[in-house]
């Protein structure tokens, strides 16, 4: 399995090549982050290169995929992103789906979704990146959010059927959302591009909580998975700490 710690949630109180030094020394071979909007690419450029580590995925431009309205502009910010993501060398980006509008039927939104996603397949294509799809929870961290529940993001990534549309399946946030997580990794992962890990109650590091991250990881091991797990916790004590407890636990799933 391959692990890929999140620098915006992890040595928060360093710089980033501060943070990306850590994560070398711990022996993982890539990083992600959120936005890239105010971030020093040619800074990331450099010290992920000098450190030989992998940028595995970022965000793309925060735009609404669920108003119909703003379609132009979100194309033209997954545009600004696949340039930066080609700076960088990295092959995969994370898309929200915007705020649930109230005024327009959740049917309209869902076909805007859609029709927003397919318009973005030719430049993915082209450019040979996968744009991934994230539901999250909207009972603890994004109440108003549209797209919560995995089976309806299976759906619109099954509507869309490109192989450079998919699913971030986040364990924390579908724990929350729905639980039935093994059953659901194991009958979709064919349309999972990446998974992020953290245990609900807290966010914190697998382990703290209810979620039983043996089993879960080893049922994602099981399928035959060979994409990159992407660490996104917030620590319950010192970051170097809980990765190498998170590597810890890694190593007994067999």
């Amino acid at each position: 399995m391959r692990f890929s710690p999140c620098i915006e949630m992890l040595f928060r109180e360093e710089s980033i090549p501060q943070r990306l030094q850590h994560v070398k020394e711990l022996g993982f071979s890539g990083f992600e982050f959120w936005g890239w909007e105010g971030k020093n690419i040619d800074e990331l450029i450099k010290v992920s290169t000098e450190l030989d580590l992998t940028v595995t995925t970022f965000c793309t431009a925060f735009v609404s995929l669920v108003d119909a309205k703003r379609r132009e502009e979100y194309v033209e910010g997954l545009k600004r992103s696949i340039d930066v993501a080609r700076r960088l060398g990295c092959q995969q980006l994370i898309t929200q789906t915007g705020a649930e509008l109230s005024t327009v039927p959740r049917e309209d939104q869902l076909l805007s979704l859609i029709d927003g996603l397919n318009a973005c397949v030719p430049l993915l294509e082209a450019n040979r990146i996968t744009l991934l799809v994230e539901p999250l929870n909207i009972l603890v961290d994004h109440k108003g959010y549209f797209l919560s529940r995995s089976a309806e993001a299976f759906d619109v990534v099954r509507a869309v059927n490109s192989p450079y549309v998919k699913v971030l399946y986040d364990i924390y946030h579908q724990q929350i959302t729905e639980g039935n997580l093994i059953p659901t990794i194991r009958q979709n992962i064919d349309l999972i591009g990446h998974f992020h890990v953290a245990d609900h109650p807290g966010r914190h590091e697998p382990g703290t909580g209810e979620i039983n991250y043996h089993n879960v990881l080893k049922a994602i091991k099981d399928t035959g998975y060979d994409g990159w797990i992407g660490l996104e916790y917030r620590p319950s004590s010192d970051s170097r700490t809980t990765l190498e407890n998170l590597l810890d636990l890694a190593e007994g799933v067999k």
